[in-house]
């Protein structure tokens, strides 16, 4: 790829006028009746499920969404068959135009994080990588280093949006809070290779549920892509996650993951419109141009 992946990021959202992130998280349980009922309980027939479900939910959603955000727990969890139903799902969602961010948490070191890197943007493909910043910068350079040989994205844990997260975010080192030392080096991370609409490469997750440290982090972070979790079935509201965004309307991308694939019972005939009208509220609400 030789366009910058924030160029290529930010020209996907204004294409749809919309900050919206859909993640795929494909539960079981939460499944429509009728589809499950056409796939044994193996592992391979719950990844076809999985597969068939989400390729169906690509395609109510690609009016409303420029990215999806596949989540690999779910997939792993069927072994190789799931492995195979995520490559084929992020396939398509590449062939359909979406950005695709492999939500993966991966941290390691050296040759280990090399692999996850690799296997990111080769195997899977995905155009960006969530990323645990937690060994520090050794273990997020393999990803860097990968991300920028063809203009691919990195999105670094900053603040999460977990009940639990304050246990080690909010302890204070020299005067600042932990997830603001590490928004800081990802501040600098990002601005050492700026795209043409200013922002860089490295990406912050930042959670819906802390609205007003969204907002500080906006204004510390003017550079950084924000992929925001929390919003929707996790309480975060469009009020919440506004301060994400530039003054342009880019900057953040808003991830809804239950609140648009599962917003019906598994029994209810209608699952499909259901999906549609509630990702057409989310566009809706997170549209970056009046």
């Amino acid at each position: 790829m030789s366009q910058h992946f924030a160029d290529r990021l930010a020209q996907a959202v204004r294409k749809k006028n919309t900050g919206l992130c859909v993640g795929l998280d494909p539960r079981y349980a939460s499944l429509p009746n009728d589809l499950k009922a056409e796939f044994d309980h193996s592992y391979a027939g719950v990844a076809i499920a999985y597969q068939t479900f989400c390729l169906r939910v690509l395609e109510l959603v690609e009016p409303f969404s420029a990215v999806v955000k596949p989540q690999s727990a779910f997939f792993e969890q069927c072994g190789p068959d799931g492995m195979k139903a995520q490559q084929l799902v992020m396939r398509r969602a590449r062939e359909m135009g979406f950005i695709t961010i492999l939500d993966a948490k991966r941290g390691d070191i050296a040759s280990t994080a090399t692999a996850y890197a690799q296997a990111a943007a080769q195997v899977w493909n995905a155009d960006a990588i969530t990323v645990n910043p937690y060994l520090g910068r050794d273990a997020v350079e393999p990803f860097l280093n990968v991300a920028r040989h063809d203009g691919r994205g990195v999105f670094v844990l900053v603040r999460t949006s977990n009940p639990g997260a304050g246990l080690f975010q909010d302890l204070k080192c020299n005067g600042r809070r932990v997830f603001e030392v590490v928004a800081d080096e990802v501040g600098s991370w990002s601005i050492e290779n700026l795209a043409h609409c200013g922002f860089g490469d490295v990406g912050a997750v930042v959670g819906a549920t802390h609205p007003e440290e969204l907002k500080d982090l906006r204004q510390r972070l003017p550079n950084v892509w924000f992929l925001v979790p929390g919003y929707g079935a996790q309480g975060g509201s469009a009020a919440d996650v506004r301060a994400a965004f530039r003054s342009d309307g880019l900057g953040a991308i808003i991830n809804s993951s239950r609140g648009i694939t599962f917003p019906f019972q598994p029994d209810d005939p209608n699952w499909e419109s259901a999906i549609v009208e509630a990702a057409k509220k989310a566009a809706l609400e997170l549209r970056i141009a009046n």
